[in-house]
């Protein structure tokens, strides 16, 4: 029995709408984050190494080339041939409004890119972000904003130096499902102080609000970030595997069957992963909770 099986997939939604394979292609604009750049903090969240997320960003990106080796890279693995942009590193919303319609647009060009995907910050999404979006929209294209919430405790976010709070996600969540825009919010389970009883918590409140589809990740540690200071000095210490899979699975079997889940687990690579282990060991994870959820 597959995973989609017993979980509502972004894969097997979007193959049951267009009829075919239809795959996301990761992509690196070069924008950055206003937690990073001064305007909000310096430093970014304290587990943040964007290469863990986006292994393959550059420091002068070429959409087009970036969509062609993605592409070349998916064809052979799956034979897909349709296509989501979608823009992952850092804030891609972040930037003027026609350098934001540049780089989607450079996306869009290509024939075989049927949408886009946009990640961002909950308080990075203005008006004209929006209206570009259903703009897109009204030409046809899948078109998905994804929200990095990852925890609805305010105690939580400012611990994690997220330089917002649940209110921002509020506005902008209900300001996007308002324009008819879908939104994916990002959920990460296991941030410091956080167990179960927070997890299902910040679920309750995402699905008050309405939402269309949702990321879980594990939290890991990897180089370069204040979390691994802080795992250094015995301050954090991550899930175990089982419990993980245990806390994913109360979360989507808790989940209304409407909602899209676009990923229900993240790994990070070798080369910057300290902690924890299993968290490179994506298919163990994902057949665990395939198995805890047939049960």
């Amino acid at each position: 029995m597959p995973l989609s099986d017993v979980v509502h997939t972004y894969g097997q939604d979007l193959l049951r709408r267009y009829g075919e394979r239809v795959h996301k292609l990761s992509l690196h604009a070069g924008f950055t984050c206003p937690n990073r750049d001064g305007s909000k903090g310096i430093g970014g969240c304290t587990f943040c190494n964007n290469s863990s997320f986006s292994p393959n960003a550059r420091h002068e990106p070429d959409i087009a080339e970036q969509i062609a080796r993605g592409r070349a890279v998916i064809r052979r693995r799956t034979g897909a041939r349709r296509f989501i942009a979608y823009f992952q590193a850092y804030t891609n919303t972040y930037g003027e409004i026609e350098r934001l319609r540049q780089q989607y647009e450079q996306a869009l060009a290509e024939p075989d890119v049927i949408g886009l995907s946009v990640g961002t910050r909950p308080d990075c999404v203005p008006e004209a972000v929006l209206d570009l979006l259903c703009e897109y929209q009204q030409r046809g294209y899948e078109v998905w904003l994804e929200l990095g919430l990852q925890s609805a405790f305010d105690d939580t976010l400012r611990r994690v130096n997220r330089g917002h709070g649940f209110a921002e996600y509020r506005a902008t969540l209900l300001a996007t499902r308002a324009r008819g825009i879908p939104v994916c919010t990002h959920l990460i389970v296991g941030l410091p102080g956080e167990g179960m009883d927070h997890a299902l918590h910040t679920l309750e409140r995402v699905l008050e609000l309405g939402v269309d589809g949702l990321k879980l990740h594990p939290l890991h540690v990897v180089k370069g970030t204040q979390l691994a200071n802080e795992w250094r000095r015995g301050e954090y210490q991550p899930l175990e595997q089982e419990d993980y899979i245990h806390i994913a699975s109360e979360l989507i079997r808790r989940t209304p069957a409407e909602v899209v889940f676009h990923r229900v687990t993240a790994t990070a690579p070798r080369e910057l992963l300290l902690a924890p282990d299993w968290c490179h060991k994506k298919w163990s994870v994902l057949n665990g909770i395939e198995d805890r959820l047939k049960h």
